[in-house]
């Protein structure tokens, strides 16, 4: 009898910003169906992060999204939100990790093991494509956001604290995706 391994790789995008969820995500990997350009979603561009999250989709074993909504964040703190919403991404793959390898130094508790790696994206296909997934998620939710909340342009900055969201956040006074708990918003709030 042989026993399946199923390694999950799990990453998030979003504990930065000022506005909007973070993100997550769970991939396993088909051993036997490689993907070529897995890499740290950062240094890939959108169109070729859109054109290999197409890839996972069609051929993970396995992958889930998870998230942690900016009253969550508020509530418990950017970390523990982002475990949260590892935990939750982990729990909702299709089949049950033995093994999540995490990318950072903290890692949410699981049912199975798990191992951080720092810079795991860069080095860990399954992260690598943990990855990309939340990053397009969360990128085109906030194209979305964009068109509900103008003038943010969360389009262009996803929500990350530059010089034109902060003088937005100013002008207009925040959101309900913006998070309260973060310095700049709280400002803002004054």
């Amino acid at each position: 009898m042989t026993i399946q391994i199923f390694i999950a790789g799990v990453d998030e995008v979003g504990r930065g910003p000022l506005a909007g969820p973070v993100v997550t995500a769970a991939v396993i990997l088909d051993d036997n169906n490689p993907i070529e350009g897995l890499d740290d979603s950062k240094k890939l561009s959108e169109k070729r992060r859109e054109k290999l999250e197409g890839i996972i989709k069609e051929h993970a074993l396995a992958w889930s999204l998870g998230r942690a909504e900016p009253e969550e964040i508020d509530q418990l703190n950017i970390l523990q939100a982002t475990l949260l919403a590892m935990k939750r991404a982990v729990e909702g793959l299709a089949i049950s990790p033995t093994h999540a390898l995490v990318d950072g130094n903290q890692a949410p508790h699981l049912a199975c093991p798990v191992t951080t790696i720092i810079k795991g994206d860069q080095s860990e296909p399954a992260i690598a494509a943990a990855s990309i997934l939340a990053k397009v998620a969360r990128d085109r939710e906030m194209l979305i956001m964009d068109e509900i909340h103008p003038g943010y342009g969360f389009a262009k900055h996803k929500g990350y604290p530059t010089k034109f969201h902060q003088q937005a956040l100013m002008a207009l006074g925040p959101t309900i995706i913006h998070r309260q708990s973060f310095k700049p918003v709280q400002l803002a709030m004054k």
